[in-house]
């Protein structure tokens, strides 16, 4: 069983009973608990989970069937042998592979397993492409982990891997964050909206040949994770973090903040949501017009020719713009890329600070760790041991946060659902911009311009390298994105 098993006197006392004081002392605002660890993120939800004690209502656009992704499955069906209610929403789009095991999910007579629009035909699944794709190019990227309707998790990270710091080779920066307070109930409201959406189809009512995996299946294959020596030294890490005991005895600094749920209708994903029912339009009233500054980090980052001119504007009137994003050696999609890629030197010119995060291999970060421990002098990057770039946030005026799914580019502005929230807190916003500037200098190439061409700089302590075109990317996907900046297709990234 992963992690220690919960004494009789921590079942008995309810999530809303450890809370119930706390929410007293601070009504009408919600508790925020930044997820910036990738490991202490994967505690919090194996954690939450097992104090559940009436339903679990989880939400997700990509569930991996790697280490984590069974071990969390595991810990659902724990939840349901014990009489938990159980309710799994997935997008469909990602679930290749795991079909027996939903269905056997599905069998338990706790949980209730639903696909948000859902592919018609299982297998070949490309297939379906060919007849539907105006409609299967929508997806659900909406991210909830709601325990007895009175916790959330929800932010940017997906269910997997790479998201949890589990794996050696793809580790990507990202942020959660643990909610607690009046902005769960509407949480909770909006994940009954998905829940009874057209879109989200019980997996009962979808045909495939493929036979369920039985639980007793998953539990002897979360066993055997439980005993490979990978997931050993990863559960050994989580367990020994000093956050689990803080998340236990409830010692750990809690952000009160007026906090808003801004989150897309159902209705987008079928291409029937009026503008004023999406996510741009509620965020812009809840964020207000910014005065001073803008911190935005986005893995994908598309501003379009409207935004790019709303950014300049606000250049123009004093505000100080900073934006993080993937390099193109970092980054998974090219193409979005390129819809960035040929507004940087007009950003730059008009004074917007750009960093890009860089990536490095396994090898590159086991040659360069003396070297780079001694040079930075035990700074770390912002998330973990990040070499990608996955955190969906922003910070405005140094008293407003973002924390969502939302990556600033059309498809996430226009076709898929997205969810997220808006806090008002100095303090929030402070720790996470000081988090993010402190070390945006070692772990991000800063843009310069330079005789009006973009030029790359990386620095590691004291050294600065200068390069003249995209830094560690192939000549080939340079040119790739040079030729993809001049074609018309931004509307579609």
């Amino acid at each position: 069983m992963l992690f220690r098993v919960v004494t009789q006197t921590e079942q008995e006392q309810s999530l809303g009973a450890a809370i119930s004081p706390l929410l007293q002392e601070h009504a009408g605002e919600s508790g925020v608990i930044p997820l910036v660890d990738a490991r202490e993120a994967f505690a919090a939800r194996v954690l939450l989970a097992r104090r559940a004690q009436h339903k679990l209502d989880v939400q997700y656009y990509i569930w991996r069937h790697d280490i984590t992704g069974t071990l969390l499955f595991e810990a659902l069906h724990e939840a349901a042998e014990r009489g938990v209610k159980v309710r799994l929403l997935l997008d469909d789009y990602n679930t290749v592979g795991l079909d027996a095991t939903l269905k056997g999910l599905h069998q338990h007579s706790n949980i209730e397993v639903r696909l948000f629009n859902p592919l018609k035909l299982r297998r070949p699944r490309f297939l379906n492409y060919l007849f539907e794709m105006r409609r299967l190019n929508r997806r659900m990227h909406n991210k909830a982990f709601i325990v007895d309707g009175q916790v959330v998790i929800s932010g940017g990270r997906n269910i997997g891997d790479e998201y949890f710091g589990a794996t050696s080779d793809i580790l990507f920066a990202d942020l959660d964050a643990l909610l607690i307070g009046e902005v769960v109930d509407a949480v909770q409201q909006d994940f009954e909206r998905y829940w009874t959406s057209e879109p989200a189809v019980p997996l009962d009512q979808l045909y495939s040949f493929t036979k369920p995996q039985s639980v007793s299946t998953l539990h002897k294959i979360a066993k055997r994770y439980e005993q490979d020596p990978r997931a050993q030294a990863y559960v050994k890490a989580i367990e020994e973090l000093p956050f689990i005991d803080k998340l236990r005895h409830q010692d750990i600094d809690i952000y009160w903040a007026k906090t808003h749920l801004v989150s897309d209708l159902p209705a987008k994903a079928l291409g029937r949501a009026q503008p004023q029912q999406m996510l741009p339009h509620q965020l812009q009233e809840a964020i207000g017009e910014p005065q001073s500054h803008i911190t935005l980090v986005s893995p994908y980052f598309v501003p379009t020719r409207t935004g790019v001119n709303e950014l300049i504007a606000m250049a123009k009137r004093g505000v100080q713009i900073i934006i993080l994003t993937n390099s193109l050696e970092a980054t998974d999609v090219a193409v979005v890329h390129a819809g960035y890629a040929k507004w940087r030197r007009k950003l730059l010119r008009h004074g917007i600070q750009l960093f890009e995060m860089q990536r490095l291999s396994p090898l590159a970060r086991r040659e360069q760790r003396k070297e780079r421990r001694q040079r930075l002098k035990g700074k770390e990057r912002f998330g973990s041991s990040a070499s990608s770039l996955h955190a969906k946030t922003f910070m405005v005026d140094m008293a407003r946060v973002f924390i969502g799914s939302l990556n600033f580019d059309p498809r996430s502005a226009a076709i898929n659902t997205e969810l997220g929230f808006v806090m008002h807190s100095q303090a929030l916003a402070s720790r996470l911009e000081q988090a993010i500037i402190s070390t945006l200098p070692n772990y991000a190439y800063q843009l310069r311009l330079i005789k009006n061409k973009v030029v790359w700089v990386e620095r590691l302590g004291q050294h600065r390298s200068w390069y003249y075109s995209e830094p560690n990317a192939s000549i080939w996907r340079r040119v790739a994105v040079r030729i993809l900046e001049r074609l018309p297709i931004e509307r579609f990234l």
